[in-house]
């Protein structure tokens, strides 16, 4: 979502250097979440998801990105520090409900949006935030929430959280 908030004209740019405009579908601030259409034809690549649920304090990790917005394909690799992280600050906006993968494979400012992979390749999370005070802590949003998320975003442009108030 903090990636296309505020833009005008989205343009997806593939690793083949094929150039699409982009439309945003749906945004999700609370999650930061936030779903964008290209129209193409031919075969897209893609990644498969992976089960954030599943994701061990130590297991592997494998940031992909576009860093400093001009490093494109960047590759970086850690391990995932923590799961569940929430209450953090985050530059540029919190979002409201946060259970973030903690890693060390470094994301930097223009991965947003780029997977966090496990070994196998399987997205398990979408890189989204750094602590621009530490080194080597970066965050994610577990690709369960965003497979959550999208799928309300893709169906009616908008999420429908259900809450008890007394």
């Amino acid at each position: 979502n903090h990636v296309v908030r505020d833009a005008v004209d989205i343009v997806v740019t593939l690793s083949d250097h094929r150039k699409f405009k982009a439309k945003v579908v749906g945004m999700d601030p609370s999650t930061d979440v936030a779903i964008i259409k290209i129209t193409a034809s031919g075969d897209l690549p893609t990644v498969p998801l992976g089960d954030s649920d599943e994701i061990r304090i130590g297991d592997w990790a494998v940031a992909i990105g576009n860093a400093l917005g001009e490093l494109d394909g960047t590759l970086t690799v850690g391990v995932i520090s923590a799961k569940g992280r929430s209450n953090l600050s985050i530059a540029g906006g919190s979002p409201a409900y946060q259970n973030f993968i903690q890693t060390d494979a470094s994301i930097n400012f223009g991965n947003s949006g780029g997977p966090l992979l496990n070994i196998r390749g399987e997205a398990i999370g979408i890189n989204t935030a750094i602590n621009p005070s530490g080194e080597g802590i970066g965050f994610a949003i577990p690709i369960n929430l965003a497979k959550n998320i999208s799928r309300q975003l893709i169906a009616s442009g908008k999420v429908t959280r259900g809450y008890i108030g007394i």
